[in-house]
Parts: C-alpha cells; structure tokens; sequence
C-alpha cells in the first residue's frame, strides 16, 4: 500500500471516492451527496494544489482506496490547530492498515507545520471501529456535539477529539 499527497493528476479519483463516501457512509459527513454531485474535477485539482489543505491517499494496486484530509486554521489566534475531515477508506478495503497509515501521515504533516500544537476532529458517536482507531493514535475525546447531524428524520450525535502534539 502507498499512502502520498494527492495531486491535481488524482482529482477524477477522488472525487469518484468523495461520491462513494457520501452515498456509503450519509452520517459520516455533513456535507451530502446531493450537495457535492456537480462538484467538479477543476474543483478538486484546484484543492490539491492549495497551501492549506492537504489531502493524503492510501492506494492499493494503484487504485485510490481511501483518503483524509488536513485542514489549516487560517485565523490569527487559531494558527495552532488544524482538523482532519473527509476520512474514508472504502468498505471493502478496511481492515487492512489504510486508514492507520492515512492518519499517521497526516499526524505527520502536522507535526512538520509551523505552529500547530493540535489536530482536532469530530466523528460519530456510534462509530466505534473509528474512535478505536483515533484513539489508539492518541486522540481524546473532550465533548459530544449532540443531534449533529440529521438525515431524513435520525439525528447523530459526534464526538469531539483532539491530539495534542
């Protein structure tokens, strides 16, 4: 498996994964399939190519298996954290250390920016195979963002986590 930055190259790819992700997993994300169906290639080649946004891919047989992405706080008294979004790793494909190496990655980067001290993110309470992995990279949980998300009439609640560098 080789996990790297993606490039504006990898845009189709991921943007056919985004689809995937919101179609698969409706309660994961905020956002909604019906909100990003006519997000555009040019869209995501222009969002791999920003200097505050980088998403990682985890490819197997060089098919784009799953993705996360770093976001930068860009106001003043934020500049110390950044937030992981947009983690997915197709169904078929978990298991096997993609999502691990995904976030060790972005871990990384982090690390490596100037300024951050945390990497803050939020995932369903009910998604115990995720707060597991989280948590076993040293994520912690400090609050519930309750009714957070709402599909058709089913509320989620997120957990909300943080790693301190």
């Amino acid at each position: 498996m080789e996990i790297r930055l993606l490039n504006p190259v990898d845009a189709g790819n991921a943007l056919q994964l985004r689809f995937e992700a919101l179609q698969n997993s409706p309660e994961a994300f905020s956002s909604s399939y019906e909100e990003e169906k006519d997000h555009s290639v040019e869209k995501y080649e222009e969002r791999f190519q920003s200097q505050d946004l980088f998403t990682f891919g985890a490819f197997e047989n060089k098919e784009l298996i799953g993705t996360v992405t770093l976001v930068k706080e860009k106001k003043l008294k934020l500049k110390h954290r950044t937030n992981i979004f947009a983690m997915y790793v197709s169904p078929d494909k978990r298991g096997n250390g993609a999502g691990k190496s995904l976030l060790l990655e972005a871990i990384k980067k982090a690390e490596e920016l100037e300024e951050i001290e945390q990497i803050y993110l939020t995932v369903v309470s009910t998604n115990d195979p995720a707060k597991r992995l989280y948590s076993s990279l040293g994520f912690k949980i400090y609050g519930k963002d309750k009714r957070s998300i709402k599909l058709d009439d089913t509320y989620f609640d997120e957990d909300l986590m943080v790693l301190i560098l």
